[in-house]
């Protein structure tokens, strides 16, 4: 269970407190949300009945634990097993949610 919260809390830091400005990306640029999406494995979009963007969950671990975040209730999920592990985060600092409109809207 202490892996899963761990696990859990890491995402939520860089949810909250932007990502590694020591990384860049292959553009040589600070990395985006674009870019941390990139390496998602799964996005499952939520839409109303009008098909009007709501907010997404996104799968950024997979094998142990299982991780997703939900931007729509502003909560990171942790599962493996049966344990489990749920986390609110406050703010989007790094544009996630935006990103994931973009993207939807496309």
């Amino acid at each position: 269970m202490q892996d899963i919260k761990e696990s859990v809390q890491h995402i939520i830091n860089q949810i909250q407190n932007g990502l590694d400005d020591a990384e860049l990306n292959v553009d040589g640029e600070p990395v985006s949300a674009f870019d941390y999406l990139q390496d998602a494995l799964d996005i499952e979009y939520i839409v109303n009945s009008n098909r009007v963007y709501l907010g997404a969950r996104v799968l950024v671990a997979f094998g142990g634990p299982n991780i997703w975040i939900n931007t729509r209730t502003k909560q990171v999920e942790g599962y493996w097993w049966q344990d489990r592990c749920i986390m609110s985060y406050d703010q989007d600092n790094i544009g996630l949610d935006d990103a994931l409109e973009t993207i939807y809207n496309c």
